[in-house]
């Protein structure tokens, strides 16, 4: 019986693990994808025939927080946007942090585990 129920907290915590990380990348992913948008439309350039634009950092993390304060994120812990840029100009980075705790506590599991995401997107012109 008791290995029983020590296997069900096991599997019970590991799949939240799992599924909060999910949702934070995911998260990760629209705010990425927000600052890959934020570019001024005098910043497109047309270069040898291909149509890029130029992103800042500054403009990358604006986009990425006003992202996140508008996207639902409810059962998220400690929450924080670590990092948000652009290093080469046409693709923005985000990385996300926030603290995951199991459904059930135990002298088994962790007491919560802290849980890093990074996602990076790039707009595409054709």
């Amino acid at each position: 019986m008791f290995l029983a129920i020590t296997v069900i907290v096991a599997v019970s915590a590991a799949t939240s693990l799992y599924l909060e990380r999910k949702r934070l990348f995911t998260l990760a992913d629209g705010a990425a994808l927000a600052g890959a948008e934020a570019f001024d439309l005098d910043a497109v350039q047309v270069t040898d025939g291909v149509v890029h634009a130029e992103l800042t950092s500054s403009a990358v993390r604006a986009a990425a927080s006003g992202y996140l304060a508008s996207a639902p994120h409810g059962s998220f812990t400690d929450l924080d946007l670590t990092e948000a840029g652009s290093s080469d100009g046409r693709s923005a980075t985000v990385s996300l942090q926030a603290s995951w705790r199991p459904p059930m506590l135990s002298l088994l599991m962790p007491a919560g585990i802290r849980l890093d995401v990074t996602s990076t997107a790039r707009s595409v012109f054709r």
